[in-house]
């Protein structure tokens, strides 16, 4: 059998060529990058995501496009991330819902957070807040839990939907204290103040981004704040766990890619973020929106995806909450 030999040249040009896809389109960013954000623009989501798209299109030298896909309560937006193409051009900034909640209270799923996302930086963390309408005699949570035992007729807590984190808190509460509380749904933060404020019901579970403006000028009782320390903003509102109720219930933004998004892309983006919330205008913007930066590296918000899932599960379950 003849064997055939290609020119040392040839050969050289054809290796170069096979191996050009391989080794890359050249340091990323080198085009546009789109930040996927599955929720409605104007909100706090979205308004997070342009201000770190902004900071990072400044500090990479290209364009961060936020994209709003909204739907099934963050899942399509997210989902539209998991199928994207591994390659760093897209990313999302999304939140513990469509991250760790939503697979216990769907019953399907179009992606799986654990197999289909590549975790890259957690942004902040936003702590509910238990509010009372002032003519309330409670003025913290302990005393409020006790009051409602003894009279439920007269005690309704707000909350801003089915399977939102302010219902989940609410069960975590009842789990907490052995007190069923009766609550009320409303559709979404700004109905449940509405409805607080006119004294429709006497206390709402809510996140705190709202209710801000109304508990610093006194037209509502913080009773509780469920973070692990206290609100910054709102210093004076004790957590839970100082009055003896043992529960945690924040809301966190994360961006996060496609599974298989590589390595050093995640970590130029893990390191920019982190620096991007921890300075002195990140963290003060977003205090404005009730966030607590919380930064670390990609394993810190893996860690945290698996821990909340865990506590948000066995709260879920005994409830039997299923929005589908």
């Amino acid at each position: 059998m003849q064997r055939r030999y290609f020119p040392i040249a040839l050969a050289a040009t054809l290796a170069a060529g096979l191996a050009g896809p391989a080794m890359g389109q050249g340091a990323w960013p080198a085009r546009p990058v789109r930040m996927v954000v599955p929720f409605p623009a104007g909100g706090s989501t979205d308004v997070v995501a342009r201000y770190i798209a902004q900071k990072l299109g400044d500090k990479l030298g290209q364009t961060f496009v936020v994209d709003n896909r909204t739907g099934a309560a963050g899942n399509i937006g997210t989902d539209a991330v998991a199928k994207a193409a591994p390659d760093g051009y897209t990313i999302a900034l999304s939140t513990s819902g469509p991250l760790v909640n939503n697979k216990y209270l769907y019953k399907s799923m179009p992606f799986d957070s654990e197999k289909d996302l590549a975790p890259i930086a957690l942004v902040c963390e936003i702590p509910l807040v238990i509010a009372s309408n002032p003519r309330v005699p409670a003025k913290d949570l302990k005393t409020f839990v006790q009051q409602a035992k003894a009279d439920p007729r007269h005690y309704t807590v707000g909350q801003p939907g089915n399977g939102t984190i302010g219902h989940l808190a609410l069960e975590q509460l009842s789990m907490a204290t052995g007190v069923r509380l009766t609550t009320a749904p409303y559709r979404g933060d700004v109905p449940a103040m509405t409805g607080l404020l006119g004294g429709e019901i006497q206390a709402l579970s809510a996140p705190i981004t709202a209710l801000i403006p109304n508990l610093s000028d006194g037209k509502l009782t913080g009773l509780a704040v469920t973070s692990a320390q206290r609100f910054p903003g709102l210093p004076s509102i004790p957590t839970a766990k100082e009055q003896g109720i043992d529960m945690v219930a924040t809301v966190w933004f994360a961006v996060v890619g496609p599974a298989g998004t590589p390595q050093d892309v995640v970590n130029k983006l893990n390191t920019e973020i982190n620096a991007i919330v921890s300075s002195d205008e990140g963290r003060a913007k977003l205090q404005q929106y009730g966030g607590i930066v919380n930064v670390g590296p990609p394993s810190a918000l893996r860690t945290l995806m698996d821990k909340d899932s865990q506590k948000w599960k066995a709260v879920i379950e005994a409830a039997g909450i299923k929005l589908d």
